[in-house]
């Protein structure tokens, strides 16, 4: 997916936003997936957010498949920002079809706002008639406000609390159909992109870490995962819940240490299955683990896991070059050559901007 991501448009963009006809579509084609997914029996989706939406080369807006889930069970890996998991994840450990409704509606917020708003602050917002300190100022006057209204009314019915109250998916994809403006121009025209114009290559120097990912060196990226310990994590991880501290902390501390050891001495299967126990007990979100876990697999041989892992790691952390020289590694174990090294690339810029920033002055 050579157009990067629907977070990248909305809340990294460089040269335009994204207008309001485009905004709409990727609702309405994000309804369209699920709605086809629900079709084909697989209701449940993983953590649904702005940076699960890719853009393909015509700039069409698409789902990642790393979201899909067989079942009910799988929603005990459900891990995310707590602020925006749905509310019945908070309760139960469990998440039900309509969990992605509500994730559902975080992303129209995402395209309301253009900003990554809490969801019950949005709610707020909304019930105190705040609506224009809501929308994202770069739409303004570009759109009718009826049809603001109708978005973040949408937006509101999918994040109820209660699951039974919120609108099911046949709906939704309804409603946005009718909202749906410019729906003769292609994707590419309503985001102002030239087709068959190569965007210039960055010439960003690799890192020693960019080296090794782009060689597929697990060694040395273990060595450098390993030197560099949770010092990224600080300022990342989220708040632990009133949970974490009724005793569920210290089995959960226990199983990062065991981790923590059995990565240290190269057991990936062991790092693997103590990484994903920490994961599931749900106290804290932290993009070191997933990384760590990631490479583990990645050494194992399970590369969509890594990837799956890799992806994870850019929405905790979307500043942390590692999500993407972690991608570039599998993509390159996949044979994705070109797509591995756009990842390298975005890495490597990343890179270049901490180290800026970081540098003394």
């Amino acid at each position: 997916m050579p157009r990067q991501t629907l977070a990248k448009h909305l809340f990294h963009w460089d040269t335009q936003p994204l207008n309001w006809a485009m905004r709409i579509r990727v609702a309405l084609y994000l309804a369209q997936a699920l709605h086809y997914c629900a079709t084909q029996a697989r209701t449940l989706y993983h953590d649904l957010n702005a940076y699960r939406v890719l853009f393909d080369e015509d700039a069409n807006p698409r789902l990642s498949c790393f979201g899909l889930m067989k079942n009910s069970r799988d929603g005990k890996s459900y891990s995310t920002n707590l602020a925006f998991t749905p509310p019945e994840y908070l309760r139960t450990g469990r998440i039900v079809p309509e969990s992605v409704v509500y994730s559902f509606g975080t992303v129209l917020l995402d395209l309301l706002s253009g900003k990554h708003i809490p969801p019950t602050h949005a709610l707020d917002m909304i019930q105190g008639k705040n609506f224009l300190m809501l929308m994202d100022s770069c739409l303004e006057g570009h759109f009718s406000n009826a049809d603001g209204m109708e978005l973040m009314c949408l937006a509101s019915s999918c994040l109820q609390y209660e699951p039974r109250d919120r609108p099911v998916i046949k709906s939704l994809l309804a409603s946005l159909t009718s909202l749906q403006k410019d729906a003769a121009l292609p994707s590419h025209e309503l985001m102002g992109i030239q087709l068959g114009v190569q965007a210039p290559e960055l010439s960003v120097p690799l890192s020693p870490l960019g080296e090794a990912c782009a060689k597929g060196d697990t060694d040395v990226i273990h060595e450098i995962l390993e030197s560099a310990g949770y010092m990224f994590d600080e300022g990342v991880v989220s708040e632990p819940s009133f949970q974490m501290w009724t005793g569920q902390i210290q089995e959960s501390l226990n199983f990062k240490k065991q981790a923590d050891a059995a990565f240290g001495a190269k057991d990936f299967t062991t790092a693997v299955t103590s990484y994903t126990q920490f994961i599931d007990s749900g106290t804290s979100v932290s993009p070191t683990v997933l990384a760590r876990r990631s490479l583990s697999y990645l050494a194992k041989g399970q590369l969509q896991e890594a990837i799956g892992d890799a992806m994870q790691v850019q929405v905790v952390f979307p500043q942390w070059p590692i999500a993407h020289y972690l991608q570039a590694a599998v993509l390159s174990s996949l044979g994705m050559e070109r797509d591995a090294q756009q990842a390298l690339q975005a890495g490597a810029t990343l890179e270049a901007k901490m180290n800026t920033r970081l540098r003394p002055v």
